[in-house]
């Protein structure tokens, strides 16, 4: 089987969408771009992830053919394949339906700068506009609304990220959701103050370099 080191970061990071609680049941989905073979590898349809197995894994070209595996994949194949064929820097898509930032997708409210580390997604986390799930219009309406962010909000469905790896992905579906509810709970006491947007340059900047390089 090929790709097995990739295949099985994807059931690892299947399972921490339940563990870190970025998502419930069989909702959301996982892929990882194979530049030599212009082609990638995507979860499956509607198995648990704790049931996913690596060779449940299924690989794809971006055009939606499947090219190896016995599986369905997800049928959100495109909202992935459209950032590895129009995007030389994506690597990875996470998609989630966790709670407080789904929540925030469904009232189609974008998430404004009330704390640092929305420099990890960009200047503040925006939410597009509702398109059926497993589209071609829902991953156009991404990608279109994504610019250089590292994440946005589906509207009326979810959140999508994306990264250079797997991990760094994931971990902007993480910060979205702590922003999300950071974002609710201080309008539960009052109205968040916002980082102005002299802040935000010098967040942003500081998050070039943030980490190990």
């Amino acid at each position: 089987m090929k790709h097995q080191i990739e295949r099985e970061l994807i059931v690892e990071y299947g399972k921490k969408l339940i563990t870190e609680r970025l998502t419930t049941g069989t909702g959301g989905n996982i892929s990882i771009y194979l530049p030599d073979e212009d082609a990638m590898l995507i979860s499956p349809s509607g198995i648990p992830y704790f049931e996913t197995q690596p060779e449940d894994i299924v690989l794809m070209d971006l055009k939606g053919n499947i090219l190896q595996g016995e599986r369905k994949p997800s049928s959100e194949y495109d909202l992935h394949s459209i950032f590895y064929a129009k995007r030389s820097d994506v690597k990875a898509v996470v998609h989630t339906h966790s709670e407080y930032a789904t929540t925030f997708a469904c009232l189609q409210q974008e998430i404004e700068p009330l704390h640092y580390i929305i420099g990890s997604v960009g200047e503040k986390v925006r939410c597009c506009e509702y398109k059926t799930f497993g589209t071609r219009e829902l991953a156009e309406e991404a990608f279109s609304f994504i610019h250089e962010d590292n994440g946005i909000l589906l509207g009326n469905h979810g959140v999508l990220t994306i990264g250079s790896d797997l991990a760094s992905a994931f971990s902007v579906a993480k910060d979205i959701e702590f922003l999300a509810k950071l974002d609710y709970r201080a309008r539960c006491i009052g109205t968040p103050v916002l980082l102005n947007k002299e802040q935000m340059t010098e967040v942003l900047t500081k998050f070039e370099t943030y980490g190990q390089q």
